[in-house]
Parts: structure tokens; C-alpha cells; sequence
């Protein structure tokens, strides 16, 4: 979406706004959120990398934090120029196949750390899932409040990178049963998945 970088817009109260001030009050408060959450991710890697014991977590980490940062950027970047970003938003993809694991088995209760010590790397794909989730909510609803077609798109275009990212990190804690998926009785979901029917075209709205 290429944008005329003369192009102004109008404030009823002080008149003409320039395109980099193309923002609503809304826009500064949510993508000031996005910004800043999106530090705190990259941040929260930077500290768990160490304590990753897990060739593949640690290839995760680099490449999802590598993805985030140049999200970040271009946020940065549109966000205060109202302009197309230098580089493009490209979509995440992961590296594993998308095969779940059903049924839980008995593991050990989960409980809180009681040091820095007992860090695992089911703990830390836990923070990294939690914190992606939290970047894909936080994108999706700043993306519906945003009035500058530039950011709302470079926005809109990276919740399904976070969406990958979140799922790439639950299918290495299913690999590793850290997150185990129960099923419901192939009976029950027969039901409700029987439950709906396919809406028919109405000719008296659907014109």
C-alpha cells in the first residue's frame, strides 16, 4: 500500500495534519502498548537464552526473536514516518510439521520456580508461548483502533506471524508433553460437530 508522502489530512479544531502525524489518540495510546510489549518479548528471550538446554528451543528462540525485532522495526518505522516501511512484512514460517500428540498421560503437578536453578526448557517455551499470545492480542485489537493505513496494515499483516510463532511453540510442548491435549469421545465430537448445517443463500437478502 503505497502512501502520497504530501498527502495531508484534516483536524476539524487545528486544520491540516502532515502524514506522519496521520495518528488518533487511540492509535499512540495501542501501538505505544505494542512497542513496548513487543521490547518486553524480546527482552524476556534475551534472559531465557542461556538456560535453553534444547538445540531446537534455542533455534526457536534465535529465529522467532530474529522475526520480532524486524517487526518491531518497521512498526517503529511506519508508526512515525505514516510511510511504507523500508522492509516488507513477510509471513513467519515454522520448521515442524503440525502433528498433535492426543490424550494426557500422568505427569508431576506444575508448581512455581523456587530459583533461577530449576529453569527447564518446558518453563521457558511456557514464557515464550505466554508472551507471543500476549503480542497477538495486543496486535489484533491496536490494529482495529488504528486510523493510518500504513501501521494498521503493518500491524494487521504480523498477528498471524504471532499466531504461527504461538503455535510452532504449543507443537514443541506437545512433542515433548509438556502441554498435552486431551480428546473428547469420538462420539461427542461426531455430535457436535454434526450439530451445524451449511446456511442456504437466501435470494431476498443476497442480491
Amino acid at each position: 500500500m503505497m502512501q502520497n508522502e504530501n498527502q495531508m489530512h484534516q483536524n476539524m479544531h487545528t486544520g491540516t495534519v502532515p502524514q506522519q502525524m496521520n495518528h488518533g489518540g487511540h492509535e499512540m495510546f495501542d501501538v505505544h502498548e505494542v512497542l513496548s510489549g513487543a521490547i518486553g518479548t524480546m527482552n524476556q528471550y534475551v534472559l531465557l537464552r542461556p538456560h535453553v538446554k534444547d538445540p531446537e528451543l534455542r533455534d526457536i528462540l534465535d529465529r522467532q526473536y530474529n522475526w520480532i525485532q524486524d517487526e518491531y522495526n518497521a512498526t517503529v518505522e511506519s508508526f512515525q514516518t505514516g510511510k511504507d516501511p523500508a522492509k516488507a512484512t513477510q509471513a513467519y514460517m515454522m520448521k515442524q510439521n503440525n502433528d498433535f500428540i492426543y490424550g494426557l498421560s500422568p505427569s508431576q503437578p506444575k508448581k512455581p520456580l523456587g530459583s533461577v536453578s530449576e529453569i527447564t526448557d518446558e518453563c521457558i517455551s511456557g514464557l515464550m508461548l505466554g508472551s507471543v499470545k500476549s503480542l497477538a492480542s495486543m496486535k489484533t485489537m491496536t490494529s482495529l483502533e488504528v486510523t493510518n493505513p500504513v501501521v494498521r496494515r503493518v500491524l494487521a499483516d504480523s498477528v498471524p506471524n504471532c499466531i504461527e510463532m504461538a503455535y510452532e511453540l504449543s507443537i514443541y510442548q506437545n512433542k515433548h508433553h509438556y502441554y498435552q491435549v486431551p480428546q473428547l469421545a469420538q462420539q461427542d465430537m461426531q455430535q457436535i460437530m454434526s450439530s451445524y448445517a451449511t446456511a442456504q443463500v437466501n435470494p431476498s437478502i443476497v442480491h
